[in-house]
């Protein structure tokens, strides 16, 4: 993994980049703490086979943006635990808690729940170090996974960007590329809003049908570990075939660099909301820039599940949590577009400008910052 190798240092961080190795227990661990100016990082933990450095630290920053984009107290970090998420259970059981033990002393990071881990996860850690966001309710958290608190908040971001290309939610047609705990409560909210579920892809195939999906039957699909392609097999398309699907609106919700140079022309929507972390390449979303298509950043979008994360951890409740998300995710998609519409350019770099602004003056403050 080569932590001493890395090289994406500059002026916001990383202020830490760990290695984590316990031979005993088979436990190969990141960490990346990117910028804790405005206050402990949070950021969520990843388990997936491979794990890297620089998707660690990609990831990391893009925490740092969203928190300080949500006017959050904290800096953004992430970590990632190589192993597999739909393992043996008691595997998975100790290998969170071997990172927990790892992670003990480095109280500038507040671990929460990422793809391949939960509640019970943040459970186990809590257990250990006695620190953790995203808990069960048993422990006083707010089930975020549970209740949809991303998956709100990109119907949030959506209701202020759908007026400005000129669509209605009401009879837009979505495509969501992952239906888990971010796409699905996407397209329940989204549903609620009148839009229509038109196709939908998981790790092991797709469906479309122009006339909507059954967001009922796709839920228990999922809850007996099938895959939304069996939802009606005559319609059932190849997973990869998602971004091709014509649609008003298109909502990567599950790995990261999905949308690539490869397939960028593919893609036909007018709205692009990044439901899931880095889920375009720079050249792809520039390249959705220059065709007209609006994207909006995933460190802004995506924001409610930290929003969340932040409010239980300020000790208050599941109706605060949803009322500062509606407010700060929609506040901020108003601000970006703005911003991005005046400058002419890509909402990511107007986002980038404003976060990068938030951290510098939270950075100012700091005893090191050299201001007087």
């Amino acid at each position: 993994m080569g932590a001493g190798a890395f090289s994406h240092c500059d002026d916001l961080g990383p202020a830490k980049v760990v290695e984590l190795h316990q031979p005993a227990v088979g436990l190969r661990a990141l960490l990346v703490i990117d910028n804790v100016a405005a206050g402990p990082s949070i950021g969520g933990v990843r388990m997936a086979p491979e794990i890297s450095v620089e998707e660690c630290f990609r990831l990391a920053r893009a925490m740092t943006l969203k928190n300080a984009m949500a006017g959050l107290a904290h800096g953004g970090g992430k970590a990632m635990i190589a192993g597999d998420p739909h393992g043996e259970p008691g595997r998975k059981r100790q290998l969170v808690r071997a990172f927990a033990q790892a992670i003990a002393e480095l109280g500038d990071y507040i671990p929460g729940p990422d793809m391949g881990t939960d509640e019970t996860c943040m459970g186990w850690v809590r257990d250990e170090i006695g620190r953790a966001v995203g808990l069960p309710p048993e422990l006083g958290g707010i089930p975020l996974d549970e209740l949809g608190a991303t998956g709100w908040g990109l119907a949030a971001s959506a209701r202020v960007a759908a007026p400005l290309c000129g669509l209605e939610l009401a009879g837009a047609r979505v495509a969501i590329q992952g239906f888990g705990a971010v796409g699905r409560h996407a397209a329940r909210f989204l549903a609620e809003a009148g839009a229509r579920l038109v196709a939908v892809s998981d790790s092991r195939g797709a469906v479309r049908d122009e006339s909507g999906l059954d967001l009922e039957a796709l839920g228990r699909l999922k809850a007996e570990g099938r895959s939304v392609s069996e939802l009606d097999p005559a319609r059932a398309i190849e997973r990869d075939s998602l971004v091709a699907v014509p649609c008003e609106i298109w909502i990567p919700a599950a790995g990261p660099d999905v949308i690539r140079s490869d397939n960028v022309e593919q893609l036909q929507a007018r709205l692009v909301l990044q439901g899931a972390n880095i889920p375009a390449t720079e050249t792809a979303e520039q390249r959705l820039h220059e065709r007209g298509v609006l994207v909006v950043p995933d460190f802004v979008a995506n924001a409610g599940g930290v929003i969340c994360a932040a409010v239980e951890h300020r000790g208050l409740g599941r109706a605060q949590a949803f009322q500062e998300i509606s407010e700060r995710v929609g506040a901020n998609t108003a601000a970006v577009l703005a911003a991005a519409r005046d400058a002419a350019v890509p909402p990511r770099q107007a986002a980038r400008q404003l976060a990068e602004a938030r951290v510098r003056r939270a950075m100012a403050l700091g005893r090191w910052s050299g201001a007087a």
